[in-house]
């Protein structure tokens, strides 16, 4: 068992599209939670990948004059690239064509039926190819996909069905008794009503399409790529006896977008009931975004595409405004503009300038060396607003502050509980005025006690940000003086306690951390 084990996974994206906004977003939430859970001393497992098999797969590459595995080793690569421009950090990357996934497949497909929990018969309702989603006659919107609009198939066909009604019963209980199997409350009160109103058996396989992983005692079938995809949460840790399964399964959390809760809050959990294998602790559901206030759609051109956005105004400050700018698990809109407003007032006046600020009166004032801090007179006016800085950074490290957040998968509120360190240290270089108490050589102890306070509350204030904006933050503490964020050691937790930044320390100014952006676009 690994110490302290955490396992967070995005979903695996499907191949028919290069990544958008929304993968980059649930990518970026699951790297902070990683790295967050590094820096507070735990053993992380990061899984993310690619879905590639399905209807979709091969029409797109038959369309296209090439193979699936063509299309989606060509998709693959571009994720991949993105990842790392993005400064993921993921531990494993999990192809549902890989021989090791297709493996636990079948072993899963072997159990399920040996255990009777499937059973033939022929399929006949509506299918959109498009989510590869099976869909009742209820559940249509005039004829089309309740989810992406486009016009449902009529299919018939033989299929093997899961008997997933089985698990109601179990399913409803687990919902009852651990609430925070499916977050946030919206959507676990939305799978609760549906889970009421009764569980269907699901169509698991199909007979229509060759791509996909053969089922293994009836190679007419191949395997419904959403329960194919829905494994990798297991396949990429060596299901049923690999030391990675032992050690992290289950999983803390798994990422998702909320249109496909369905799929991982109520299939999902009754296959590994029948599986007879351990829940996720908790899925998580985040909301949509929106472009401008517009959906966005192929037809309207209007995804925002990450590498064109970083390119633009660097990749730190857009994984912070992704995180920052609505509470997770809401929906929220991006525009360029609102970025340019968080970029310019967040990271360059709030946190930028109190760098700026502070390594400039270090140098002048101190030779570019941090200063001892002194036991403050009786009567000084730096007395009570030094008091009140530390207690600030006391209270972003107490119940209800950044860890609790973090805790909480709240990536906004924590960073808004780090933010109330960063308004605070501004605040204190306006009430003790360095540049005052420079002018008189009997108040030195003080303007050291007041110049350390600024630089220890940056390091502290680095310690918090860095799982958000990693190069940047390391960037600060090399001006700072300090080394990089190294994730192997702990540094949440008694290092982020006040007073560790060593006295001496040589600060070396750069270029400000987040200079301004002059134009604004419309």
């Amino acid at each position: 068992m690994a110490p302290d084990p955490f396992y967070v996974t995005t979903p695996i994206y499907y191949v028919n599209d290069i990544p958008h906004i929304g993968h980059s977003y649930t990518t970026i939430a699951a790297d902070v939670l990683a790295r967050y859970h590094r820096l507070a001393g735990r053993t992380v497992h990061f899984l993310t990948g690619t879905d590639e098999h399905g209807t979709k797969i091969e029409r797109a590459a038959a369309a296209n004059n090439e193979t699936p595995i063509e299309l989606a080793d060509r998709v693959v690569k571009r994720s991949r690239s993105l990842w790392e421009h993005l400064e993921i950090t993921h531990d494993d990357f999990i192809r549902t064509t890989q021989p090791r996934h297709e493996r636990v497949v079948q072993d899963v497909f072997n159990r399920l039926h040996e255990s009777g929990d499937l059973y033939l018969d022929q399929y006949e309702g509506w299918y959109c190819a498009s989510c590869e989603n099976f869909l009742a006659d209820d559940e249509l919107a005039e004829g089309n996909c309740p989810d992406c609009g486009k016009k449902a198939e009529w299919a018939a066909e033989e299929t093997y069905y899961f008997r997933m009604s089985a698990y109601e019963d179990r399913l409803l209980e687990h919902l009852r008794e651990h609430p925070e199997f499916v977050r946030p409350e919206a959507r676990l009160n939305e799978i609760r009503s549906r889970v009421e109103a009764g569980l269907r058996d699901v169509s698991v396989t199909r007979t229509s399409i060759t791509w996909g992983v053969p089922l293994p005692f009836d190679e007419k079938h191949v395997i419904y790529v959403w329960i194919d995809a829905l494994l990798n949460y297991i396949s990429a840790l060596g299901y049923p006896d690999g030391d990675l399964f032992r050690a992290f399964w289950p999983a803390d959390v798994h990422l998702i977008g909320k249109d496909i809760i369905w799929f991982h809050c109520v299939i999902w959990p009754c296959v590994l009931m029948a599986l007879d294998v351990p829940l996720p602790k908790t899925v998580f559901a985040h909301g949509w975004w929106t472009h401008n206030g517009e959906k966005m759609s192929k037809s309207k051109g209007n995804f925002v595409d990450p590498v064109a956005t970083t390119d633009a105004y660097g990749v730190d400050p857009y994984r912070y405004f992704l995180l920052r700018s609505m509470p997770f698990g809401q929906d929220g809109d991006f525009s360029e503009s609102a970025l340019v407003g968080r970029y310019n007032n967040d990271l360059g006046n709030d946190l930028g300038n109190l760098l700026y600020r502070t390594l400039t009166m270090i140098e002048k004032y101190n030779d570019g060396s941090v200063p001892e801090p002194v036991d403050l007179p009786a009567g000084s006016s730096c007395v009570d607003a030094t008091t009140g800085l530390r207690e600030v950074a006391a209270g972003v490290a107490a119940a209800g502050g950044f860890h609790s957040q973090m805790a909480d998968i709240q990536f906004s509120r924590a960073l808004e509980s780090a933010w109330e360190l960063v308004r605070r240290a501004n605040q204190y270089v306006e009430e003790t005025r360095p540049w005052d108490l420079a002018r008189s050589d009997d108040r030195v102890g003080e303007l050291s006690t007041v110049l350390y306070s600024l630089a220890e509350a940056l390091r502290i204030i680095s310690l918090y940000l860095w799982p958000f904006m990693p190069a940047k933050i390391d960037e600060m503490r090399r001006q700072l003086g300090l080394e990089p964020v190294d994730s192997k050691r702990v540094l949440l937790g008694a290092a982020a306690e006040w007073g560790g930044l060593e006295p001496g320390t040589r600060v070396c100014k750069g270029e400000p951390l987040f200079p301004k952006i002059e134009e604004v676009p419309e």
